[in-house]
């Protein structure tokens, strides 16, 4: 009983991580000498967005059930490390491979990019229990590429693992790209070339030019840190191609407009499609796959690629494998082709199609689709839809 009692304060503790001030922050910091996205000590998401319904004691005991009972995972959803690795070295010119998760490796103009690595058992503070993967990721630390840049999205522990960024070689040679406030992490666990960027600025790297872009979230790695260090979206941009990666965010209409207006438009965006439920408790943090095709959209993308899903137990309510059958739903009725609809097995590395002079979009937001969040916090209608797995859409 008493390791029980541990294992359930243990991982409590860890999903805290992610959202424990999740209602501390509801009053706007206002100063007239930064941006506006900068508070006294510490960050604030701009446009400003009111904080989400505090999530409860059930919700974390929700959590603790799925960390140990682990689901069943689907015939095809993942490939064998001998695939994986084959794939990896098969395919070749720009290519993309998911780890899972919100794990990436991304080969540009020769480059590798790898972001948010996450490649141990749990997302936790301690190393024997917290939210647990339950699917490997094909290619482990040791047999990865040799990594050019590390992308970092925000603090949370399933996009910073420790254990993961301790593993890699290499670290005197690597590129760490991070938000502000993040460099002393890497530095003190031997990274020599650590580059902190705010919102909008950007840095280049061996021809590949990598931009620091807003989203929409917080971030925390302890009960005391709460918003102390930044989180962001990345545009990287390289030979005649352009990829936005989005590790997590809520959705902001004016955020991703502005993201498709001054930076786009996009090759590939890497959209997060999973941990959205309930969506009272989700929507300041995480976006459906609805939201994740209308920031598609919204940015300019050609290509969509699924994040963020089938790989860690214990993030949310929703049913694990049900985030890509929404996301290719809403993908479609909004004028994509499934071949600009990626959702990878973990561990699969597929190539970039060749660009075409033809990549101009034209598509726009089925009606009702961006506002599936918003018709419940704002007319306090039920969320839930005739089918108890989707969001209740707009009318």
């Amino acid at each position: 009983m008493l390791k029980i009692i541990i294992y359930t304060i243990v991982i409590i503790s860890a999903l805290m991580g992610c959202s424990i001030a999740s209602s501390q922050d509801s009053i706007k910091y206002i100063s007239v000498d930064k941006p506006q996205h900068h508070t006294k000590g510490g960050y604030q998401n701009h446009p400003f967005v009111e904080t989400a319904a505090p999530k409860g004691f059930l919700f974390y005991m929700r959590r603790v059930w799925g960390s140990v009972f682990t689901p069943e995972i689907p015939e095809g959803h993942a490939i064998s490390p001998e695939e994986s690795l084959s794939l990896l070295g098969s395919v070749k010119g720009d290519r993309i491979s998911w780890l899972g998760h919100a794990t990436f490796l991304i080969n540009i103009s020769g480059k590798t990019i790898l972001t948010d690595p996450l490649l141990s058992e749990f997302a936790s503070p301690v190393s024997w229990a917290g939210p647990r993967r339950y699917v490997d990721p094909g290619i482990s630390v040791e047999n990865l590429p040799q990594i050019d840049i590390v992308l970092i999205s925000h603090s949370h522990y399933d996009h910073l693992d420790e254990e993961t960024i301790e593993k890699l070689s290499d670290k005197n040679r690597i590129h760490v790209l991070v938000p502000l406030g993040l460099k002393p992490f890497f530095i003190e666990r031997g990274y020599k070339n650590v580059t902190e960027l705010d919102w909008h600025e950007s840095t280049t790297i061996e021809g590949i030019k990598v931009t620091s872009l807003p989203s929409v979230h917080d971030s925390a790695r302890s009960t005391s840190d709460h918003n102390k260090t930044l989180w962001a979206s990345w545009g990287v941009e390289g030979g005649e191609r352009k990829i936005l990666f989005i590790g997590d965010t809520g959705y902001s209409e004016e955020i991703f407009r502005d993201i498709g207006n001054q930076y786009g438009p996009f090759d590939y965006s890497i959209l997060p499609i999973g941990a959205y439920e309930p969506r009272e408790l989700m929507w300041m943090s995480h976006i459906t796959p609805e939201e994740a095709v209308t920031i598609g959209i919204e940015t300019n993308t050609a290509t969509l690629v699924a994040s963020h899903w089938g790989t860690v137990s214990s993030l949310s309510d929703e049913p694990p494998f049900e985030p890509p059958v929404r996301f290719r739903e809403a993908g479609i009725e909004n004028g994509f082709s499934d071949n600009e609809l990626w959702v990878l097995k973990v561990g699969e590395t597929r190539a970039m199609v060749q660009k075409t002079k033809s990549n101009k979009l034209h598509r726009t937001v089925q009606s009702g689709w961006r506002t599936a969040r918003l018709c419940s916090t704002q007319t306090g209608d039920s969320i839930a839809g005739p089918d108890s797995n989707y969001v209740q859409r707009c009318r």
